[in-house]
């Protein structure tokens, strides 16, 4: 690690799922003089060394390189995935708040970049074995979050080629997921009702076995400890796989809650899915589920080799960490990550 490398750290989306995990670490790490955390609501939690600053990164005219300015990175976690029914709405925050950040990391010469990407900006790959960061990212077409984040890694295609003295990571992640998040993600995927007793194993005797239902996880403090990483390395560039062992699918997942699988087929969950999210019972969108189905299985060497990372936590522990979560309201004082118990 350089001397300078790291000292003061930029956090956009500090106070969602990543971002609240991010800035905790940053703020822990001695190596860090001072984070300064953008959002669009300053929450009421500050750990220390932690400044905060109100910015919509969709919607501000207030200039985004100012914000940046002395900064040795920027970490850009700011991502908005609802409402799932106006794509254009997410594609202003998404893309073109993405876009701008970039732009004011150029414009503030910060020297590093770490975005985040995400395991749905690969093209559709295979479930038997995993692929390495070389797997082409043209995401599901049909599915907004996908799109918007294939989108964005061809813009920093473009933004490397322009800027290469700015240090670009690209951190594509699997599912991530933590106890505090529990409640944040209810409401972005099941929507604000669904009860969170639901989780019980006693409830659910059965669990779906959907052909390609088969993917990765991760605990979110375990991608944070990436991006920490990542900041303070002298020679990482380009993306890096993260996801934790073993890959889920409803073997795994029956085992977890004692139930048994039982095979649906494609057509009838997507069908199910479609209704919901048609009559709005459902934010999580048929053409989402599409994706998931398709998403291939990553392969992390290359952030255990050049990061040196190493998740803490398997996926199974992951899982039940998040399912307690949901039955007892996890959350933080942040306004996305507020915790709520229903049902």
């Amino acid at each position: 690690m350089s001397s300078s490398a790291g000292n003061r750290v930029v956090v956009t989306g500090a106070t969602g799922n990543v971002g609240t995990s991010v800035v905790r670490l940053l703020s822990e790490d001695p190596d860090v003089k001072s984070v300064r955390g953008l959002a669009r609501r300053v929450p009421e939690w500050s750990p220390e060394k932690t400044e905060w600053s109100a910015v919509d990164i969709a919607s501000d005219q207030a200039n985004l390189a100012e914000r940046f300015e002395g900064a040795d990175a920027v970490i850009h976690l700011a991502w908005a995935f609802q409402p799932t029914h106006d794509p254009a709405t997410t594609w202003r925050t998404n893309v073109l708040g993405g876009i701008r950040v970039f732009e004011a990391v150029a414009a503030a010469r910060v020297p590093v970049l770490v975005h985040a990407s995400s395991v749905g900006a690969y093209s559709p790959g295979p479930k038997d074995r995993p692929v390495d960061e070389s797997w082409p990212t043209h995401g599901w077409p049909d599915a907004a979050y996908c799109r918007e984040k294939a989108y964005l890694e061809r813009t920093l295609d473009v933004f490397e080629r322009d800027h290469p003295e700015v240090r670009v990571v690209r951190m594509r992640p699997a599912f991530l997921f933590k106890w505090q998040s529990a409640s944040e993600q209810r409401r972005i995927f099941g929507g604000r009702f669904l009860p969170g007793p639901l989780a019980r194993p006693e409830l659910l005797p059965f669990l779906p076995d959907v052909p390609g239902l088969r993917v990765q996880a991760l605990h979110t403090d375990d991608a944070a400890e990436a991006y920490r990483l990542a900041v303070h390395s002298d020679t990482a560039r380009g993306a890096f796989n993260l996801a934790a062992d073993p890959p889920l699918d409803a073997g795994v997942l029956a085992q977890l809650f004692g139930s048994r699988p039982v095979r649906l087929p494609r057509s009838a969950a997507r069908s199910a899915i479609a209704a919901a999210w048609g009559l709005h019972l459902l934010p999580a969108s048929p053409h989402l589920f599409d994706a998931v189905l398709r998403l291939p299985l990553m392969d992390c060497a290359r952030a255990r080799t050049e990061l040196g990372w190493q998740p803490r936590h398997t996926s199974t522990e992951v899982i039940q960490e998040f399912l307690e979560g949901l039955r007892q309201g996890g959350g933080m004082r942040t306004e996305p990550m507020r915790g709520r118990k229903v049902g």
